[in-house]
C-alpha cells in the first residue's frame, strides 16, 4: 500500500544527541575520501541514536534505475536484512523518496511487510521514515529510519536529517565518479598494453613471418649458407619477441607500492643483493617527490629496468640509485661498477656460445619513451671509472603522464 508522504510540522520530542559532531564528522570523513560502505556503517550508528529510531539503512538506486540496493545498515534483523537488499524503485514511500527529494513518512507498514511475510522489523516497527540522498537535480537513493513507537520529530532534527541526506548524496555522487575513473584507467591500460604489443611485438612477428618463406626456399634449394643464415635471423627475432612480451607482461602486472615511490625503491635496494649478488646503494636527498600517482609509476618501471639490465649484463660488484632535487629539476640516477656500455655481458656470452644471434637490446626505447611521456628525459653513457651511468632527469612541476601513443 503506497502512502504519500507526511511531512513533519508537529512539536517534537528531540533525540539527546548532538547533531553538531555528527554533520562535521561526516564532512570530515568525505573530505578526506574514506571507502564509502564502512563510512556509511558507522555514521548510520549515531544518525539512528539522533532521530530516536531502532534501524537504519542506507539504499541507492541502480544504474538502470529500476530497483534500490542496499548498500549499508544498522539495527535490522537478520529476516528482514535478506528479504530488504533488494527492492522495486517504485515501493511505496521509498519510491517516491527516490523519485523527488522529499522527507516523508509511511505510518501504515503493511505494504513493507509483504517483503517478510508480515513479520517485518521482528512485528515491531510502526513507523519508517524516508529521505531521500540528492546531488544536484538527481537523486542517487535514499535512507529509511526505523521506529518502534509512534515518535515526532522536531523541524531542527528534521533539517539535520535533510542536511545528512546531502552529505550522504555527495558521497554516492563521488562514488561513481571514482567508478568512472576506474572504467577509463582500466580502458586506458588495456590501449596501453595494445600499443605496446603492437609496437614492441607485432612487427618483430611480421618480420618473422616475411623470413619464413625464405628459409623455407632455402632449405628446399639445399642453401645451406642462406639457410642458416635465415635461421638466424628467425632465432634472433623469436628471442625479441619472447624479451618484449616478458617486458609487456612485468610491466602490466607490476603494481605501485600503496606507500609511494620512495619506499618501493626502497624495497628494491633491500632486496637486491639477495636477488642478484649486487650490493644495491640508495642515496636519497629528496624529502617530497611531488609526483603523481602515474608519474610514479612510470619512473619506478625506469628504475626497474635500469636495475634488470645491471643484474643480468653488467657483471657489476656495486650499484648506486641516487635521486636529488634542484628548484629546476628531479633526478634519478643509476650507476654500477661492472663492464660498462660495449663490453661482453654474461648473458651476451653464453648466447653466442650456443650459436644464437644476442637479442637487441629494447628496454632501453622502452625506458626513453616512458621519459618522454613523463616531460623528462633520459641518458644512458659510461660512468667515471667503469661501469654504466642511466640517468633520468624531470623538470619540477613536470606535466601529467601522457598516453602512450
Amino acid at each position: 500500500m503506497t502512502q504519500a508522504p507526511i511531512f513533519l510540522s508537529t512539536p517534537v520530542h528531540a533525540a539527546s544527541v548532538d547533531a553538531v559532531p555528527i554533520v562535521s564528522n561526516l564532512a570530515s570523513e568525505l573530505a578526506n575520501g574514506s571507502e564509502l560502505e564502512p563510512l556509511l556503517e558507522r555514521f548510520l550508528v549515531s544518525i539512528v541514536a539522533l532521530a530516536g529510531a531502532q534501524a537504519g539503512a542506507v539504499r541507492v538506486l541502480s544504474d538502470d534505475g529500476q530497483t534500490m540496493r542496499l548498500l549499508a545498515q544498522h539495527g535490522l534483523p537478520a529476516h528482514v536484512l535478506i528479504k530488504e537488499r533488494l527492492v522495486e524503485r517504485d515501493c511505496g514511500m521509498c519510491g517516491i523518496a527516490a523519485a523527488s527529494d522529499v522527507l516523508g513518512w509511511v505510518d501504515d507498514v503493511r505494504s513493507c511487510a509483504r517483503h517478510n511475510t508480515d513479520a517485518y522489523f521482528g512485528g515491531q516497527c510502526r513507523r519508517v521514515l524516508a529521505i531521500s540522498l540528492p546531488h544536484a537535480n538527481q537523486v542517487l537513493g535514499i535512507y529509511n529510519l526505523f521506529f518502534e513507537t509512534d515518535v515526532d520529530l522536531s523541524p531542527q532534527t528534521q533539517t539535520i536529517l535533510r542536511l545528512i541526506g546531502q552529505l550522504l548524496g555527495l558521497a554516492l555522487h563521488n562514488a561513481r565518479i571514482e567508478r568512472e575513473r576506474l572504467r577509463v584507467t582500466v580502458m586506458k591500460e588495456r590501449q596501453e598494453m595494445l600499443n605496446e604489443v603492437h609496437d614492441a611485438i607485432a612487427q618483430t612477428l611480421a618480420y618473422v613471418r616475411m623470413r619464413l618463406p625464405l628459409l623455407n626456399d632455402a632449405m628446399l634449394a639445399h642453401d645451406d649458407q642462406k639457410s642458416l643464415k635465415y635461421f638466424s635471423d628467425v632465432r634472433s627475432a623469436v628471442g625479441e619477441v619472447h624479451d618484449n612480451l616478458r617486458e609487456v607482461m612485468t610491466y602490466f602486472r607490476t603494481r605501485m607500492d600503496p606507500l609511494g615511490l620512495l619506499h618501493a625503491l626502497q624495497g628494491l635496494a633491500d632486496g637486491f643483493f639477495e636477488r642478484n649478488g649486487i650490493t644495491l646503494e640508495l642515496r636519497n636527498s629528496v624529502q617530497n617527490l611531488s609526483l603523481s600517482d602515474e608519474q610514479e609509476v612510470q619512473v619506478f618501471h625506469i628504475v626497474q629496468e635500469a636495475l634488470a639490465n645491471i643484474a643480468k649484463h653488467s657483471m657489476a660488484r656495486h650499484a648506486v640509485l641516487a635521486i636529488d632535487k634542484t628548484p629546476a629539476r628531479l633526478e634519478f640516477v643509476i650507476e654500477d661498477d661492472g663492464l660498462g656500455l660495449g663490453a661482453p655481458s654474461v648473458a651476451t656470452i653464453v648466447t653466442t656460445a650456443k650459436g644464437s644471434a644476442p637479442a637487441t637490446h629494447f628496454g632501453l626505447e622502452i625506458m626513453q619513451g616512458r621519459a618522454r611521456r613523463l616531460g623528462g628525459s633520459l641518458e644512458v653513457g659510461l660512468n667515471q671509472g667503469g661501469g654504466t651511468r642511466v640517468r633520468l632527469l624531470l623538470p619540477t612541476g613536470a606535466a601529467p603522464v601522457e598516453a602512450a601513443p
